[in-house]
């Protein structure tokens, strides 16, 4: 299968907290790569480092054959790398329809007529029709975290960085996000996915990497993962 993201020796550092410690892992195009690891353990900085909103310390990252690693965010959007907040970042005085809009014309560099057919399109996959007009910040949680999954999805990424979209929802709003998740990968479009909700990630991922205090654990079929020592020693206190 093909390596659609490949990072080696990624290191970064904030004063003396090293919080990526020579990271190394590739993510095969059409997978469902997962990431687990306690609180602190890196995963959102890590993604951070990934999308361009944080500059690594040394180390290298390609994406879809080119090295990205010093590339500014916007580029890397461009070139099919998107990202979701586990917090929501909407602009919220606009609407649903708006938001995705201004990520298709600016995240996807797409001109006018073409980001507004894509965008209906991803209001469709993504169960916001009802929503289309409603202002962003009046959205409930579900919704919100739907939204934020779209407004990734308007910028026409090859692959999509998802951070912990399943905080916060009951069972059964979850069970939606795996579907709606799994229907994205089965789109052609690559997923490296933190969650904090385990069975999430072992029913919902084709791989797992493990990470404790900016490093790398283990990396392999979910399940392995999960019954690692280490993993099992950090992240679930045996």
């Amino acid at each position: 299968m093909t390596e659609i993201l490949a990072v080696s020796e990624l290191r970064k550092s904030f004063g003396a907290l090293r919080v990526a410690d020579r990271i190394s892992f590739v993510v095969r195009q059409g997978e469902i790569l997962g990431i687990i690891g306690p609180n602190g353990a890196g995963k959102t900085t890590l993604f951070g480092l990934l999308a361009g909103n944080i500059s690594a310390d040394s180390g290298r990252i390609e994406f879809d054959g080119a090295d990205v690693t010093h590339l500014p965010a916007h580029d890397r959007a461009r070139a099919g790398l998107a990202r979701t907040y586990q917090i929501p970042r909407p602009f919220t005085h606009m609407t649903v329809f708006d938001n995705l809009l201004v990520a298709a014309r600016f995240g996807g560099d797409m001109d006018e007529a073409e980001a507004e057919s894509w965008v209906e399109r991803v209001i469709g996959a993504m169960g916001l029709r009802a929503e289309r007009n409603t202002l962003a910040g009046r959205l409930p949680l579900l919704m919100r975290k739907r939204h934020e999954l779209a407004r990734a999805l308007a910028t026409r990424p090859k692959l999509v960085l998802v951070d912990e979209v399943a905080a916060g929802l009951t069972d059964a709003e979850v069970e939606q996000f795996i579907a709606l998740i799994r229907g994205i990968r089965d789109s052609g479009i690559t997923v490296v996915w933190i969650e904090h909700v385990m069975k999430t990630m072992l029913t919902a991922t084709d791989r797992l990497i493990a990470l404790d205090a900016g490093q790398l654990l283990a990396s392999g079929p979910p399940q392995e993962v999960i019954n690692a020592s280490e993993v099992r020693r950090v992240y679930l206190g045996a």
